[in-house]
C-alpha cells in the first residue's frame, strides 16, 4: 500500500480509502464486473476477461486516459479489504473533464455508504490531482439508490435522455449528473 496516497484519499471516518489499481487487482475487477449484481447497472454488459483488463491497464490507465482506483476498507486485524472500483475515464485534458464510474463488487459493502464515500474521494482526486473542472456521469433509469448516493457526494442532475441506450433488447433512459470544481 502506498501510504502517501491512501493517507491523502481516506474518508473522514478513517474507514474507506482509494488507491491506484495495480495488475494484482485484475482478478478482482474481472470477478466483480462479471457479477450480475454489478453488470445490471452498466450499459456495456459483455463479459470481462483477464486479458481484456490487462489491455485496459496498458492502453487506458497507463496512458492517463483513465484514472482507476480500488476502494478499500481499513482493517486493524488483518489485511485491508478490497470492496470495489472507482474511476474517471475519457479524461479530456483540453476541456478539463472526465466521466466518473463506480462499482461496489462485494455484496456486503453495498447500501452502507461506501459508494458515497468513494465518490467524494474520487471527486477530490479528480479536481486536485487531475486538475479537472467538471466530472460527469450517466445513470441508467431505475437506479435511484445510485442517484441518491451521487447527490450526497456532490453531483447534481443536469439532464434526462429518454430511451437513450439500447440494452438487453430494450431502450433505457439515462440521467446525466455532474460535479463542477
Amino acid at each position: 500500500m502506498d501510504n502517501s496516497f491512501d493517507n491523502k484519499y481516506i474518508d473522514e471516518d478513517g474507514e474507506i480509502y482509494i488507491r491506484p489499481m495495480t495488475y494484482d487487482d485484475i482478478d478482482d475487477i474481472v470477478r466483480w464486473r462479471n457479477s450480475d449484481a454489478v453488470r445490471q447497472y452498466f450499459i456495456y454488459r459483455g463479459d470481462f476477461t483477464h486479458d481484456n483488463q490487462i489491455d485496459w491497464m496498458k492502453n487506458h490507465v497507463e496512458t492517463g486516459e483513465v484514472a482507476q482506483m480500488i476502494i478499500c476498507r481499513r482493517s486493524s486485524e488483518s489485511e485491508d479489504r478490497k470492496l470495489g472500483c472507482v474511476y474517471i475515464r475519457d479524461i479530456d485534458k483540453k476541456n478539463l473533464k472526465g466521466e466518473y464510474g463506480i462499482f461496489i463488487g462485494e455484496d456486503d459493502a453495498r447500501g452502507c455508504g461506501v459508494g458515497t464515500k468513494a465518490a467524494k474521494l474520487m471527486l477530490r482526486y479528480g479536481f486536485e490531482e487531475l486538475g479537472l473542472h467538471r466530472i460527469y456521469l450517466r445513470v441508467l433509469e431505475g437506479n435511484e439508490r445510485a442517484v441518491r448516493s451521487y447527490e450526497k457526494a456532490g453531483f447534481i442532475k443536469e439532464g434526462f435522455l429518454k430511451d437513450d441506450v439500447f440494452v438487453d433488447g430494450e431502450f433505457l433512459s439515462v440521467t446525466w449528473m455532474a460535479a463542477v470544481k
